[in-house]
This record gives structure tokens, sequence and C-alpha cells, in this order.
């Protein structure tokens, strides 16, 4: 059977997906015209505009794979803990993010990246982004395989705060934001999971403590967050970046300076084609673009959200409810982070920022939405199938010819 014609909530779920990932692709190849640079196809993988016409139809290729893919799989109820893939994922993002710690390569004062040269060619890759989808997929199948006893404070409720302590203290350090954003998401999933809400006091009595002082210890987060609330007393240089996102945005008006016709991309506005992408989208067309993209990503989250509620299978709507807030949340603080809502801090948009791993794991994680979705609405239709049968047979029963036994 088509799943695109028995399953119309997947189908626009990959539509939604493939239409924010086409959006990236044209932005960022905008976004990275360099008047002053000549492009040598001998070194096509060095250019990120180019790169990400790579990275388009391998997301593309992944997102249907992972649809194919049973998502039963990262569970713990089919072939156990061991035999899940979810543990083995996130043990590959706990080594990954303890290599990358001490020998990553250092950039902008932190160590974020694992660079690995073939052929010539350099790779790169972000253990942070694969931790917070292992986080996410790790705490579904826990908290589904583990639902009776998930009340329980040191059996249950410890051990997986300290599982996501860990990653989250592997990564504070480095990417404060994308620690405070598993963080959150750990919070959010273990409430849908059906954790006691009095248990949360003890970590965030730990959690806020922690996080003031990994702030206050650092003279950029600290500049960051002063050039936020009082900007007029900061240097201009802590407030470039957030200036010239303003400056962009509103050059932009409603119908935008046109495709390609932007100028805060020439030397302007730093990191342009990743985390202020939506700066480029808003500059080059216009108020019109921007709800464009923000009504993608509202139809996205009304889409996880049906597939949430349609889903019967508990470990379906925990992954379904975490992929969607994942996605959802992120887009969110990027958008309130490049319109100055919120303090400056690196957060990509999913499926448009520049970035292979970004948006790799993003079309990963859409792949499971999709295979979830497909899975239930074929639920749906088995219910009403079975609706249909019980008419059906209560309908025949009428017609059967009535027995009685023979008077005395």
């Amino acid at each position: 059977m088509d799943h695109h014609s028995s399953n119309p909530v997947a189908y626009m779920i990959e539509i939604v997906v493939l239409l924010l990932m086409a959006i990236g692709t044209i932005f960022v190849f905008s976004a990275g015209a360099d008047v002053t640079t000549s492009y040598a196809l001998q070194d096509f993988y060095s250019f990120t505009t180019l790169k990400q016409l790579i990275f388009f139809p391998l997301a593309v290729v992944i997102m249907y794979l992972l649809a194919a893919l049973d998502y039963n799989r990262l569970g713990f109820a089919r072939a156990g803990i061991a035999g899940s893939f979810t543990p083995w994922l996130l043990a590959l993002a706990v080594v990954l993010l303890v290599y990358v710690l001490f020998f990553g390569p250092e950039k902008n004062e932190a160590r974020r990246w694992i660079i690995v040269k073939l052929a010539g060619v350099a790779f790169s890759f972000q253990p942070s982004e694969l931790a917070k989808w292992s986080v996410i997929f790790f705490l579904a199948a826990f908290l589904d395989y583990f639902a009776s006893t998930i009340n329980l404070f040191w059996k249950r409720f410890v051990p997986i705060c300290l599982v996501a302590a860990v990653v989250v203290g592997l990564i504070v350090t480095q990417d404060f934001g994308s620690a405070a954003f598993i963080s959150l998401l750990t919070f959010v999933m273990l409430l849908i999971g059906g954790a006691c809400w009095w248990h949360f006091l003890v970590p965030i009595a730990a959690m806020i403590p922690a996080f003031f002082l990994v702030v206050t210890t650092s003279a950029t987060r600290m500049n960051r967050l002063k050039a936020f609330f009082h900007p007029e007393t900061v240097h201009a240089d802590v407030s470039y970046q957030a200036n010239e996102s303003l400056i962009a945005i509103s050059g932009g008006r409603i119908w935008g300076r046109g495709l390609g016709m932007g100028v805060s991309k020439y030397l302007h506005l730093p990191e342009d084609t990743t985390d202020f992408i939506f700066s480029i989208i808003a500059e080059e067309i216009g108020f019109a673009g921007c709800i464009l993209v923000i009504s993608l990503f509202a139809i996205l989250v009304v889409l996880g959200l049906i597939v949430v509620l349609r889903t019967t299978d508990r470990l379906g709507r925990l992954l379904a409810a975490g992929i969607t807030f994942a996605l959802t949340i992120q887009a969110a603080i990027n958008i309130g982070v490049v319109t100055v809502v919120l303090p400056t801090k690196g957060i990509p948009l999913p499926f448009i920022s520049a970035g292979g791993t970004s948006m790799l794991l993003c079309a990963a994680a859409a792949g499971v939405l999709v295979n979830i979705a497909r899975q239930s609405c074929s639920a749906d239709e088995l219910r009403l199938r079975r609706t249909h049968s019980r008419t059906w047979a209560a309908q025949d029963d009428k017609h059967l010819p009535s027995f009685h036994a023979p008077s005395s």
C-alpha cells in the first residue's frame, strides 16, 4: 500500500521538511556569496555554500532510510537494553564528547568539533549534536521500558538524570547553549513520561548554581548577557552581531531586497550561513519570507502533535514528542536570538543553517517521526477495519436462523 495515500500526516511531514531543507540550501548558497573568492572544483568541499549542495540530497536519503526503519528498534522492549540501537548511540556520543573535550581543535575559545582529513579533504563533525538526539532517544526508550516504575526516585529518576548530567557536564564548558538545551529537553521528556514533578526539585537545585557558575566565569557569556540587557554599557564589538542582524532584518522590509540581493552577507554579518541565516532570509525575501519559514515550523509542530495524539504505542508517543519539541524549541531559540528577543547564542536553525552535522541528524530525526506517523496511521486503519468487521458480524447474526428447543 502506498504510504503517501494512506498516511497523509506522514506525507505532509515529508513535504514540510523537504521545503525547509530546500530553503536552507538556497539561502546558504546566497549567504555564502563572496566577491573576493574564486571557486575551484578541486577545492569543492572547502566552501560552505558548495558543501550544502552535497548535504541536501544526502539528508533526503537519510530521512527516507530512517522512515523505512521500524522505530521500535530504538526501544528496549523488542531486543532488550543491550540489543537496542539507542544505548550504543548514546555511548558513541559520550566517547566522542570525551575525545573532543581533550583532543579536539580549539576554535573561538571552545572545543566542539572533530576534524578528520581523508584524501586531502577535511570532514568536521560536532558530537554535541549527536549527543542531543541520543539523549532524546534514550530517554524515550527508558521511559517506555520502565513506565510502571518511573515514579521511583532512587531506582529510576536519579539514574536517568545522572545519564543526562554526564552528557551535559561534558558539553557545558565548551557549548553552554547546547548543554542548556539538552537539560531543558530532559526535563520536558521526563514530565511527558510521567515522572513526579516534585522529583525535579533536587536536580533543579543542583543545576541552577552550576549553570550560574559556568556563565559568571566566562567573560564571553557575561558580555553577551550585558549586551542583551544593557547594550549601552558594553563595547560596540560585543553587540556588533546582534546589531547587524537587526539591520539586515529591517533592510528587508515586507518583500525583501530580492533573492541574492542582500548586502549584509558581504563581511557585515558574522555567521551569516549558520546561526544567523534567518537574518539573510529576512533581508532578501522580507517579512513575507520570514512568515513562510515560521509557518512551516508551526505546521511541523501541529503535525508532530497529531502524531503524538494518534499513536497508541507509548514509545512512539515519547519519540514523536521528543523530536517535535527538539526541532521547534531549537527553531524558536534561533529565531529569538536573531531577532534579539534572546541573548546571542550559537543554536542553528534546524534544516536551514549550514552544517552537515545538524542537517543530517535533523533529517534522521524527521525520518523517525515519519515512520511513527506511518505506523500510527496504520493502527488507525486497523481499528477502523475491526469496527467494520464487528458491524458486519452483528448484521450477519441478525440474518441467521434461530433455533428453539422443543417445548415439553
